[in-house]
């Protein structure tokens, strides 16, 4: 029988060995898909009202596949058997975290703020390492201890400085955008190491625009298509370009690396780098309280994802 090696499997340099610089080299594209996503929540806020939920998600990922195809159109090919093989595997994770994810993320931005946005999806990673922990991943006492002091700088920012708070609508989309995309992340752990990472990307970019192609079309029919201006060509290709094609092959590389739990502790810094775009983009400001949270994000992440 036809054994497939997974990535857990063909990649025990980082974790098993603790090489610095495979490790290091995973944490830096984490940070780089965070920071990307975090603009992204600022172009998505910025669309709501004018490019409906759907529309944007299915162009996002068309722009995604034009911008991917010269670089991977070639490693499809040369692995299309082994694409028919994993096909299964391949929907799942197409519909988790292409069609599925970005459409909530786009519905939540019709009703609560990019900066909120930004903080509830920094509860995935709680998600992330829960599922590394069902899966017998061994996540240690400073990863743990982390990632509270993460999700508790998390909570307070969003509470305004207390753990109580109510959500909105959008918020609960949000919170169902990061349950999504805390799954999307625990199935690359089961990505077959043969199946190169462009080859993946690609395939995931396709599937999930056929995916999204009905609702679309739905769409359409019933809201009519969006008005086509500068504004939102803008914020359709960075979604399409950067938050699509770059951020997603840095994240699943960062995953093949270091794994999805110990990256999803970096990914906590996204609430930090929300209030900045927020602040130097919307104009909203940052008090001495939500400096104080995100020191404590800061610190969780230096304690969480940094090896001894």
């Amino acid at each position: 029988m036809d054994r497939v090696r997974t990535v857990s499997q063909a990649q025990p340099i980082a974790m098993g060995t603790g090489k610095k610089g495979a490790a290091g080299l995973g944490v830096l594209l984490a940070l780089l898909a965070t920071v990307v996503w975090s603009g992204s929540f600022v172009a998505t806020r910025g669309m709501a009202g004018t490019v409906p939920p759907v529309q944007a998600v299915f162009w996002r990922w068309v722009i995604a596949l034009v911008a991917v195809a010269p670089f991977a159109a070639r490693q499809v090919w040369q692995q299309r058997a082994l694409i028919r093989r994993h096909f299964g595997f391949i929907a799942v994770a197409s519909l988790f975290g292409v069609a599925l994810y970005n459409t909530l993320v786009h519905q939540a931005g019709l009703t609560t703020s990019a900066s909120n946005m930004g903080m509830i999806m920094a509860a995935s990673p709680v998600i992330m390492a829960l599922y590394a922990r069902l899966g017998g991943e061994r996540l240690g006492a400073r990863r743990t201890i982390g990632m509270l002091v993460a999700a508790l700088g998390v909570l307070l920012l969003v509470g305004d400085g207390s753990i109580g708070f109510d959500f909105g609508a959008g918020d609960l989309w949000m919170f169902a955008a990061a349950l999504s995309f805390a799954t999307y992340s625990a199935l690359l752990k089961r990505k077959p190491a043969e199946l190169g990472g462009l080859a993946f990307l690609m395939t995931t970019f396709a599937l999930g625009a056929l995916m999204l192609a009905p609702a679309y079309a739905v769409s359409v029919s019933v809201q009519g298509a969006f008005e086509v201006t500068t504004g939102s060509v803008g914020s359709l290709l960075y979604v399409g370009v950067f938050s699509s094609a770059v951020a997603f092959f840095a994240w699943n590389k960062a995953i093949s690396i270091i794994g999805a739990a110990r990256a999803g502790v970096v990914y906590y810094l996204q609430p930090v780098c929300v209030a900045g775009l927020g602040f130097l983009l919307l104009g909203e400001q940052t008090g001495p309280a939500q400096l104080l949270c995100m020191a404590l994000i800061l610190g969780g992440v230096m304690l969480g994802s940094v090896r001894r």
